[in-house]
């Protein structure tokens, strides 16, 4: 882990961010034993320096009609640095693509796909996925149930 730089209150206050970025400067002071104005202004700095991404709100995909959760390898037929710079450049405009990765192996890249059922998660494969270029086959795996899905890192 890459802490260099961090202190002990700087990583307080990201274990605090991670499980409630909704809180209050002045909540988190009052967790990690500081006044709002130097929590106020370390937040910006890990924010500055790239500690902090983003904050987001985490949703309930079962409830909003997309639960059905498919991770998908893909290997392309022609792998090269403009091939897969191409690949990434459509996934990333896939909203059904929740995460892509390229990975090693026997695969090129892994997907993490939602959808509202098997029906419309074949024809995003069939009318979106397969129409990519360079694109040399795909192993589907069905998620039956989700056991752990954490967005926090560990510090």
């Amino acid at each position: 882990m890459n802490t260099e730089g961090l202190d002990s209150t700087d990583i307080a206050i990201l274990r605090t961010l991670q499980e409630n970025a909704r809180l209050s400067n002045k909540e988190i002071a009052g967790i990690v034993h500081l006044s709002s104005t130097p929590v106020y202004e370390r937040i910006r700095r890990l924010e500055q320096k790239g500690y902090i991404n983003k904050y987001m709100a985490v949703l309930d995909a079962e409830r909003l009609g997309c639960g059905f959760v498919v991770f998908c390898s893909v290997k392309l037929n022609c792998l090269t640095k403009k091939t897969a710079d191409e690949f990434a450049q459509l996934v990333r405009e896939m909203p059904e693509v929740t995460e892509c990765y390229n990975i090693s192996g026997s695969f090129d890249f892994l997907l993490k796909i939602h959808a509202r059922d098997m029906a419309s998660y074949r024809e995003f494969v069939l009318w979106r996925l397969t129409q990519i270029p360079h694109i040399g086959s795909l192993e589907s795996t069905f998620v039956m149930e989700e056991i752990k899905h954490d967005h926090g890192i560990i510090l």
